[in-house]
């Protein structure tokens, strides 16, 4: 898994609203992810997107079962920085976390924020959740 080149940091917007029910969107549909559910991830602000993280359940990265860092999720944009949209909706990239590297592998390719959270609850590929 390649390294993703270091993201330019943004500073954190301020919180509320949208912001705020987008955070709880994602920590609702954490719930009903396929691995690890008897574990509580937490969903925190990263720059304009978020990081999720949760204890490490296989002990494959931390065998003491301390928190890691599992995905992130960004706002999608162009390269002058305008968010990208697709049918009105909103685009975001997410990204794993290669924790042999540690650092984050490149992004996918931006899609629906719907389409991105099927993909990290179902993880059939342990991407996400090692």
């Amino acid at each position: 898994m390649a390294c993703s080149l270091p993201m330019p940091e943004s500073p954190t917007p301020p919180r509320g609203g949208v912001a705020d029910f987008l955070l709880h969107r994602l920590e609702r549909a954490l719930r009903e992810r396929a691995r690890y559910r008897y574990v509580r991830p937490s969903v925190l602000p990263d720059g304009p997107g978020y990081r999720i993280e949760s204890p490490c359940c296989s002990r494959n990265v931390d065998a003491n079962g301390g928190v890691i860092d599992i995905a992130r999720l960004q706002p999608a944009a162009d390269a002058s920085g305008l968010a990208l949209a697709h049918r009105g909706q909103a685009l975001w990239q997410l990204q794993a976390r290669d924790h042999a590297a540690g650092c984050w592998a490149e992004p996918g390719p931006a899609a629906p924020l719907p389409e991105l959270l099927a993909q990290l609850c179902a993880d059939t590929e342990r991407v996400y959740w090692p």
